[in-house]
């Protein structure tokens, strides 16, 4: 595959997560504000940042893996792919829009599960491919885990 086709089928892809993610969440400060957190819980002004790093990383993990392969040649890394970022948009809207704490606690479990099939699959493609993935794995899993403590706290608004 062709650079220019690779790098717009997977920097469009994670655009589209990304872009669903912040409809989802476009009014959730002054939500998330109200909320009970641990102590651990990092600052609100953190989040845009490191998922914007993460958004990049995605887009530059699922380009090479297309380079390596293609599409029709990698029928389960890319639908992995795919599969991962439709479960990144899903969250934000279970969590902040719907206010869903419970179901997207159990809806981030099962996005941590899948980014880890993801890498495991690009790694065996493409080795960086996976390894620029372990950022986000990392990330979500300390977002479950905040998602987890947060739910707890605030079953009333959750």
């Amino acid at each position: 595959m062709n650079f220019w086709p690779a790098f717009a089928a997977s920097f469009g892809a994670t655009l589209i997560a990304a872009l669903s993610g912040g409809v989802a969440s476009a009014q959730s400060g002054a939500f998330y504000a109200t909320l009970a957190k641990p102590a651990w819980a990092p600052s609100p002004q953190i989040f845009g940042p490191v998922w914007s790093v993460l958004y990049v990383l995605i887009g530059i993990s699922g380009t090479l893996a297309l380079l390596a392969v293609g599409w029709n040649k990698a029928p389960v890394p890319t639908s992995l792919f795919g599969a991962q970022l439709v479960f990144n948009g899903l969250w934000t809207w279970l969590f902040f829009h719907w206010r869903l704490g419970g179901w997207a606690f159990a809806e981030i479990v099962l996005l941590w599960i899948v980014i880890l099939a993801n890498i495991i699959a690009f790694w065996r493609i493409r080795p960086v491919a996976g390894a620029l993935l372990l950022p986000y794995l990392a990330w979500v899993g300390f977002a479950a885990a905040l998602n987890f403590a947060l739910w707890r706290m605030n079953t009333s608004a959750l």
